[in-house]
């Protein structure tokens, strides 16, 4: 089970471009004693920009630097990334390069938004990053007709995995309309050209139910996703806001679904108490730490937990 720790960065007026919220941690081992969180803050007009600060690996309440530059900007006018970036995947090629996978945010008429997946390279082991490409690398498709998001990528050997959240629609909620999606899988040989054989992995357990924001580790020939879930009706701090779920495979494809393996409950009060949301789980040689949001999306800040 996970032991909660409490929030480490809480995002409040810190800068010009970082006003509040710090979405989607997104971590990163870079060397024996730092991990770097990779997240999104929000500037004044709403917009997600990512960007990132290093915690200690053996006791990540330690927050040894906060950077306070963007790593992207956002994209140019009328491409996929030109009103929000959340980084959501970090992937170590070589001692040096790092791929970032990321969500980009289209404002749309017909519906609130619209996400791709897109991704930018480093090659100074994280610090700083450049586009891969001006659009997207996972985008919607004739199978997959709404959007794409949440990407996790886990290498092994000469096979790619990822995990992405697909959208499957819309429902109106008060007049308004509320997105749906679930959790599916692709493959590829090299990180960028991805088949998507359109296979859902966590499907919703009740009507209306999304899932999104896996985490996958692999151990002992298992992969263990961790990954978030809500209902469509009052998911802003409701009743029906995010938790945390928990599923195993052994082929990375077909997966059982055991929420109550979550490991990690709603807490009575404080900054998690109505929501806990866009976890990431990283194991390195003397722990395994989970990151997530509590309340808010974020507003509330980025806390930890360690598995017990």
């Amino acid at each position: 089970m996970w032991s909660k720790k409490g929030v480490i960065l809480n995002i409040d007026n810190y800068n010009d471009w970082m006003i509040s919220h710090a979405c989607v941690p997104t971590a990163l081992k870079i060397n024996e004693t730092t991990i770097r969180i990779y997240y999104a803050p929000r500037n004044k007009e709403g917009k997600s920009i990512p960007t990132y600060f290093d915690v200690d690996a053996l006791n990540p309440a330690i927050v040894k630097y906060i950077h306070n530059e963007p790593i992207l900007e956002l994209g140019e006018l009328g491409t996929f990334d030109d009103d929000g970036i959340m980084p959501c995947s970090a992937v170590r090629i070589t001692e040096s390069q790092i791929y970032l996978y990321y969500v980009g945010w289209n404002p749309s008429v017909s519906v609130p938004y619209r996400n791709s997946i897109g991704l930018a390279i480093s090659n100074d082991n994280g610090a700083t990053f450049k586009r891969a490409f001006q659009g997207a690398i996972v985008e919607r498709n004739k199978y997959e007709p709404f959007f794409t998001a949440s990407p996790c990528v886990l290498r092994e050997d000469d096979i790619w995995h990822l995990w992405y959240a697909s959208s499957t629609g819309f429902v109106i909620v008060n007049t308004k309309p509320e997105p749906l999606y679930e959790i599916k899988y692709a493959h590829s040989k090299n990180g960028i050209d991805w088949m998507r054989p359109n296979i859902t992995c966590i499907p919703p357990s009740e009507k209306f139910q999304c899932t999104a924001r896996p985490s996958v580790i692999k151990e002992d020939g298992v992969y263990k996703m961790w990954f978030t879930y809500r209902g469509s009706f009052d998911y802003r701090d409701g009743k029906d806001s995010y938790r945390i779920g928990y599923a195993e495979s052994l082929d990375g494809v077909t997966w059982k679904r055991e929420d109550e393996k979550s490991g990690i409950v709603i807490s009575e009060s404080g900054w998690d108490s109505a929501m806990q949301t866009y976890p990431c789980v990283i194991k390195t040689d003397e722990k395994t730490w989970l990151f997530y949001n509590g309340n808010g999306f974020g507003k509330t800040g980025i806390g930890f937990a360690e598995w017990i």
